[in-house]
Order: structure tokens, then sequence, then C-alpha cells
């Protein structure tokens, strides 16, 4: 027996996923975690540069060669953006991104589980692929705390992933 493990990787989830390739036939639970990593991208991506190709690329993997699917995928994914774009920040922001996952892992898992077993593999690549280019990408947005005003004794700063620290004390 064959098994072929591919490691797929979505902010958005609680971890990496395995998609096992048993035989001839892909586990639900891989497809599962597929449909999850495009669900997250999909939220990632709205807001960045990287956006256009991202919807795109969606908008094609859903119309599987069908321009009027195609069109309709991409107002889906514009309404997407508007609903990120419109929310608040905090609470409401975190619920809205959630609800916004589940609903493209839903599409997708849909999706996924129509098609023939090979037409299936190859939209599980493309998948694949859309996660990885919005990984690159990098983060929606970053944080700036401004601490010109504050003051420190015996201070630390602790963090993690790129950081750059400055100190305007003597300006």
């Amino acid at each position: 027996m064959n098994w072929l493990i591919t490691l797929v990787w979505s902010n958005y989830a609680d971890g990496p996923f395995l998609l096992l390739d048993v035989g001839d036939a892909m586990l639900v639970e891989g497809l599962i975690a597929v449909a999850a990593a495009g669900g997250g991208a999909v939220v990632q991506a709205a807001g960045t540069d990287a956006w256009n190709g991202i919807r795109g690329g969606f908008a094609r993997l859903f119309g599987r060669g069908e321009e009027g699917r195609e069109r309709a995928e991409l107002e889906r994914l514009d309404q997407t953006h508007a609903v990120l774009a419109a929310a608040r920040e905090g609470e409401e922001a975190r619920r809205v991104q959630i609800a916004q996952v589940a609903r493209w892992q839903t599409r997708l898992e849909a999706l996924l589980e129509e098609l023939p077993e090979a037409e299936q593999r190859q939209v599980v690549a493309e998948l694949q692929a859309l996660v990885a280019q919005v990984e690159a990408a990098g983060p929606a947005q970053g944080v700036h705390n401004d601490f010109s005003q504050a003051t420190f004794t015996n201070s630390q700063v602790l963090g993690s992933g790129s950081m750059t620290v400055t100190n305007n004390y003597d300006k």
C-alpha cells in the first residue's frame, strides 16, 4: 500500500493537518482539512496585496471552466471582502472572520465531495497552491505600539516573530 502524506497549514486552524491518500481514495478527514485551510486562506488574503490573485484563483477553482459560475464566485468573494472590511476591530472582527472561514470551508467541502476522484485530486492540488500563495504573501496587517510617552523602569520587551525595538529616549 502506498501512502502519500501532504502537510497542510492554516493560520485559522488548530495546527497542521495531514492529507492522507490511501490507495485510490482520499480520506474525508483530509478533504475537510484542505477545505479548512482554504477557508482560512480566503479570509487571510482579504485586505492584502495578494487579494486580487487569490480572488481570481478561488473563482476559477469553483467555476471549473464555466464563466457564469466564475463570475458568481467573484461576487461572493467580493461580498466576503466587504463584510471583513466592514467589521469593527476586536471581538466583532474575530466573529466575522470565524464565520467567513466556516462559510468558505463548507463551500469547499461541498465542492470536493461532489467531484469525481481524478478531478478531486486536481482541485486539492490547486487549493493547496492557493493556500501556499496566501501564506507566502504574509499577514494581512502589522501591529504598531507607540510607547513614546511611556516611562519604563527595569523593563523587558518580549515577543516572537520579527520585531524592531527602537530607543527614542534621547530624542
